[in-house]
């Protein structure tokens, strides 16, 4: 494993502390480049950079009244992780799941999606389970709906 955090840069917390801290269910996404995922997260998805680094992040986002967090880490900070043997050149990660943050405008969303490049698999439509949602790729190719509830 060959971090490539700043020198002298110093995470928030220690690893150890951050992993005892966790509660209920995280997302923990294997990505390419660390801060080209953070600005999609925080460009597209509305969300908060907690901490940030060449090799980690965390990210937090409230969602109708509930605080989702996730973690980005870079490949190269797996090392001889077997996860790792999934995500080569070309692999389609995330293939057949969906991060949905409800409560997040899919219209704005969608919109900065295309202004920046990323892939809108699914424009803002309603739906008739009663939400408004925008299906959109970001850069490693998961899938994040972003939805809204319809008016009753």
């Amino acid at each position: 494993m060959v971090k490539k955090r700043a020198e002298g840069q110093t995470p928030w917390m220690a690893a150890d502390a951050y992993g005892r801290s966790l509660t209920g269910f995280t997302l923990n996404l294997l990505v390419r480049h660390v801060p080209r995922s953070i600005d999609f997260c925080r460009e597209v998805l509305g969300a908060q950079v907690v901490y940030g680094d060449a090799d980690f992040a965390v990210l937090r986002r409230e969602c109708r009244g509930v605080v989702v967090e996730w973690m980005l880490h870079a490949d190269h900070t797996y090392g001889d992780h077997p996860l790792l043997s999934l995500t080569g050149d070309g692999a389609i990660r995330g293939a057949g799941a969906e991060f949905r943050l409800h409560g997040v405008d899919p219209d704005g969303a969608a919109a900065a999606a295309q202004r920046l490049g990323h892939t809108v698999l699914s424009p803002p439509t309603d739906k008739p389970h009663g939400t408004r949602e925008a299906f959109i790729a970001d850069p490693d190719g998961y899938v994040w709906v972003a939805d809204v509830p319809l008016p009753a």
